[in-house]
């Protein structure tokens, strides 16, 4: 019971504060972006920048063979802004690309070299025969480079062909997916959760030094814990009020909130003792500002994994929002796997218990320093 009132007479002073409305205020600045500005799914055609630089009776029939792969199976006149000028180019537009038929070599080379597109200039030989030079960035991998070597040895007849006929065998079938604004939810909730709790925990501790509210509960007999355990909960309530915000409207009743709502408890829980035990060591957010921002942009890492699948090093798993991002992601399908659920969120309730345990020491010591 005494716990109890801690927390009741933490959050009633919380609820005065400017920290206290800052995760419900993100939360729902994410709502009306999610709902007004950000598409279900993005755009993803990769734009092409192509010079034909060969006769036009080849040039006919090399965009006879565009015109038939393109969606409304002809042209658009359009405008390209190279070089601070506006220049004619023709665009058809594919299931997989937008491709721009440019009018000189400089132009297409300029698109490749200043606007880093993918280029390319297409040729034809004395045989009639397509040859390409490609503009890369440097940066292609061996593997990308090998396969524009090989591409056109064999007509695309043959290719497609070949591809149509490998044998393709999905490891997993029935599951559900989530469109690209749902797949950004993840990140959403550890960063409005999560990393902001770090921050937010320890700028309630800096202000209650700042105010003397330590020195005065120094002379109460209630215990430290107690004192950072309040702490603690009013990070987790509003934590779990700004996840509901965005969750609620957009998923609807799709997640398991149940579940959810043991992740939410334990990363807050998790995140909130590591900001208590980094505001130990310091006297005042500004002190306390260089570890805290260290700390949260490499929590931050492991987003470029998650948003990038084709980057994810070993070692970024051992960053803790790596996990969270997993098990968040697990939740919000709705038919996620429990087990590891679960299994990372006791990882996190006895890291937490750790961290508070080692944050509990300090402020002994340190409460009213």
């Amino acid at each position: 019971m005494k716990l109890f009132s801690s927390f009741v007479k933490e959050l009633k002073i919380a609820s005065r504060g400017f920290y206290f409305y800052i995760e419900i205020f993100m939360a729902l600045l994410i709502l009306v972006l999610f709902l007004f500005v950000i598409p279900d799914n993005f755009d993803s055609k990769k734009s092409e920048y192509i010079y034909l630089d060969m006769p036009a009776e080849g040039s006919e029939i090399y965009l006879k063979a565009i015109l038939d792969e393109s969606i409304e199976g002809k042209a658009e006149e359009v405008k390209v802004k190279i070089n601070k000028e506006e220049k004619k180019a023709s665009l058809y537009t594919t299931d997989n690309s937008r491709i721009y038929i440019l009018t000189s070599r400089e132009d297409t080379i300029y698109m490749a070299d200043k606007e880093r597109k993918i280029a390319a200039i297409i040729g034809m030989d004395e045989n009639y025969n397509f040859h390409y030079e490609y503009y890369l960035q440097g940066y292609e991998s061996a593997r990308y480079k090998d396969l524009l070597k090989i591409l056109h040895v064999h007509s695309s007849d043959v290719i497609e062909e070949a591809m149509d006929n490998i044998e393709v065998r999905p490891l997993l079938i029935n599951y559900d997916s989530l469109s690209d604004r749902e797949n950004m939810l993840p990140s959403i909730l550890v960063f409005n959760g999560s990393l902001m709790g770090l921050f937010i925990i320890a700028a309630y501790i800096f202000l209650d030094r700042q105010e003397g509210v330590i020195k005065a509960f120094a002379l109460t007999p209630t215990p430290v814990w107690q004192y950072l355990m309040s702490k603690i909960g009013v990070l987790m309530l509003t934590s779990i009020v700004s996840s509901f915000i965005v969750l609620l409207p957009l998923m609807k009743l799709r997640p398991d909130y149940l579940l959810l709502l043991v992740l939410l408890i334990t990363t807050a829980f998790f995140s909130s003792s590591l900001g208590l035990l980094i505001a130990s060591f310091y006297k005042d957010i500004i002190q306390a500002f260089g570890t805290i921002y260290i700390f949260m942009m490499i929590m931050i890492l492991p987003n470029i994994a998650y948003f990038m699948p084709s980057w994810n090093p070993i070692w970024i798993k051992i960053i803790p929002t790596y996990p969270m991002l997993e098990g968040f992601k697990s939740v919000i399908l709705g038919s996620g796997d429990t087990s590891y659920v679960l299994s990372i969120s006791a990882g996190f309730l006895f890291a937490g218990m750790i961290l508070f345990a080692l944050a509990n020491h300090r402020y002994k010591k340190t409460l009213v320093v």
